[in-house]
């Protein structure tokens, strides 16, 4: 029997305006990791919350293929190492994959920093969070503390 894999991303995005004072106290006070629905697994559970909407949280479903995340099963163990979708802010060095066996989870994070190619527009900022359990889950794991936690935030200025 195949050992289960449940994944849950939550993806922040804000803009300047919410980079200092009220704006950013709520952005900072948004959770990394929530309760997954009935339906999660085998699809993965994806949370937005953005600035233009308060930073209420909005969950949906995707395929675990479109989660930009490898996931590989390699002797008994998951091997759990997210790629990286934009080169801002620097990652001269990257930690390496993480390898859970049965019952352990990790909360992977990276961040972004994006600016329309004209500069037109503001700089907008993502923060990616990967929950990323191997073995088989309650609805409130990913509300604890994870048996690894890779932060890859670098400075967004």
């Amino acid at each position: 029997m195949e050992v289960p894999v449940t994944v849950q991303w939550v993806r922040t995005s804000w803009t300047k305006r919410s980079r200092g004072g009220e704006a950013a106290a709520r952005r900072n006070a948004v959770p990394v990791g929530f309760a997954l629905p009935d339906d999660a697994p085998p699809l993965a559970h994806v949370v937005e919350i953005r600035e233009w909407e308060d930073f209420t949280p909005c969950d949906g479903r995707a395929e675990l293929r479109h989660v930009s995340t490898e996931l590989r099963r390699v002797d008994g163990r998951l091997r759990v190492f997210p790629r990286v979708m934009h080169e801002l802010p620097p990652r001269p060095r990257r930690p390496p994959a993480v390898r859970l066996v049965p019952g352990q989870w990790v909360r992977w994070q990276l961040n972004y920093r994006f600016s329309s190619a004209a500069g037109v527009r503001d700089w907008s900022y993502w923060l990616d969070t990967f929950n990323i359990a191997f073995g088989r889950v309650t609805a409130d794991v990913f509300l604890g503390t994870p048996d690894f936690h890779v932060d890859e935030q670098g400075p967004v200025r």
